[in-house]
């Protein structure tokens, strides 16, 4: 199949950057035959970065695979975040961390990290353990706090949650891409879509330092909610926005 009628299959199905993106088909491609099979997944629906097998995420190449949440570019605000808050030798965690995307954007600035991550989903778990890797990270498979280690309790110096913040009432307004592709569970936040935050937050003070800080992406008509849902859990909220990116970050301070 030549370039020129990838982009005019791509164009057909409604993808706006056709172009980029059959350069991208292209050039992961092993064969013209997994091509072909590359573009009628694209075709049907599939997420690019689950055809391509990675995404593009603070200047990483990060895996990524079916059934797993596909990091967002407005989340490099919260990287950023955390990692302007290390200042040495120091523990990351990172919850629901999905392909572990954040904890290794952080960790490929940042030396000296000793990295812990969580998540819910098989897929997820399997995919961050080969993002993580290189950095020595260990994941773990459970819900949130409950399969990390005991010994952290109270020496986590920063705790990243890209927990689901989307309203349960409003998942259906989600583009299909991420409706049917990825898990309900890494997008449905619950009734004002903060449910997993308040869980996130109630527990915190028990595994942060003191000092230390919880990071967590929310949409922009939920920081009061959120405030107050750290404010209840005995943190000191801050809220830091980029409207380059489109992104909101409550911090929290034990």
């Amino acid at each position: 199949m030549t370039p020129e009628k990838i982009v005019e299959r791509l164009r057909a199905a409604g993808c706006v950057f056709a172009e980029d993106e059959a350069r991208l088909l292209v050039d992961s491609a092993p064969s013209a035959a997994r091509l072909d099979e590359m573009v009628a997944e694209r075709v049907r629906g599939v997420p690019l970065e689950h055809v391509l097998g990675w995404a593009e995420f603070c200047g990483l190449r990060v895996a990524v695979a079916p059934g797993v949440f596909v990091p967002r570019h407005r989340t490099e605000l919260l990287v950023r975040l955390a990692a302007a808050e290390i200042t040495g030798p120091a523990v990351l965690v990172d919850l629901a961390c999905g392909s572990g995307a954040i904890a290794a954007a952080v960790a490929d600035r940042v030396d000296g990290l000793d990295v812990y991550a969580a998540d819910i989903e098989p897929a997820a778990v399997a995919v961050a353990k080969r993002n993580l890797a290189p950095y020595g990270g260990r994941v773990y498979p459970g819900d949130l706090f409950a399969p990390l280690p005991g010994e952290l309790r109270g020496r986590v110096d920063v705790l990243v949650a890209n927990v689901p913040y989307v309203p349960s009432g409003a998942v259906e307004l989600l583009p299909p891409e991420a409706r049917e592709h990825e898990p309900l569970r890494a997008l449905d936040g619950g009734a004002d879509g903060l449910d997993v935050l308040r869980r996130v937050a109630a527990q915190a003070p028990v595994w942060l330092r003191p000092g230390g800080t919880l990071f967590s992406e929310i949409g922009v008509d939920q920081v009061e909610a959120a405030r107050a849902a750290l404010t209840g859990a005995g943190l000191t909220p801050t809220v830091v926005a980029d409207e380059d990116l489109d992104a909101t970050v409550v911090v929290g301070r034990r």
